[in-house]
């Protein structure tokens, strides 16, 4: 990362991944044909990947059919904030040793409802970016 007081700054992968460890919501992208989907999903980080739990539909469908998925989570507070991407391939666990090493990052759903397959994406390019909110600056000249 460059210096604290940048107001835009390169995240290094392990602060990137520091960042996306700490927060638990994010957002799936996924593209089937011409049409782009967008779901909001709980997560944790296990293993340099990215696990989270779904039913049966699209979000399921759309992940697994996509040849690249992306997902993105955040967070901010008055004066600073932080955004971190994931590109990569998505695949639904069925092996028995998948599934209980899945199980062990003790993943529960958020919402009421059974979501019987975890789905595991293994970046290829991982992205971060941490901000320093404040004013635009005087002289007129674009930061970072």
């Amino acid at each position: 990362m460059t210096s604290p007081h940048t107001p835009v700054a390169v995240l290094t992968e392990d602060e990137s991944w520091e960042r996306l460890s700490s927060v638990a919501l994010g957002r799936l992208v996924t593209r089937i044909a011409d049409e782009i989907f967008i779901f909001p999903v709980n997560f944790v980080t296990q293993r340099g990947t990215v696990l989270f739990r779904t039913a049966e539909g699209t979000k399921l469908f759309s992940a697994v059919v996509s040849d690249e998925v992306l997902f993105e989570a955040d967070k901010y507070t008055s004066s600073v904030g932080w955004s971190v991407i994931v590109r990569g391939t998505a695949e639904v666990l069925s092996g028995a040793s998948q599934i209980e090493e899945a199980e062990q990052a003790a993943l529960l759903p958020w919402v009421a409802t059974t979501k019987r397959r975890y789905v595991r994406i293994t970046p290829t390019v991982m992205t971060g970016r941490q901000f320093i909110f404040g004013p635009e600056p005087d002289d007129g000249s674009v930061a970072g």
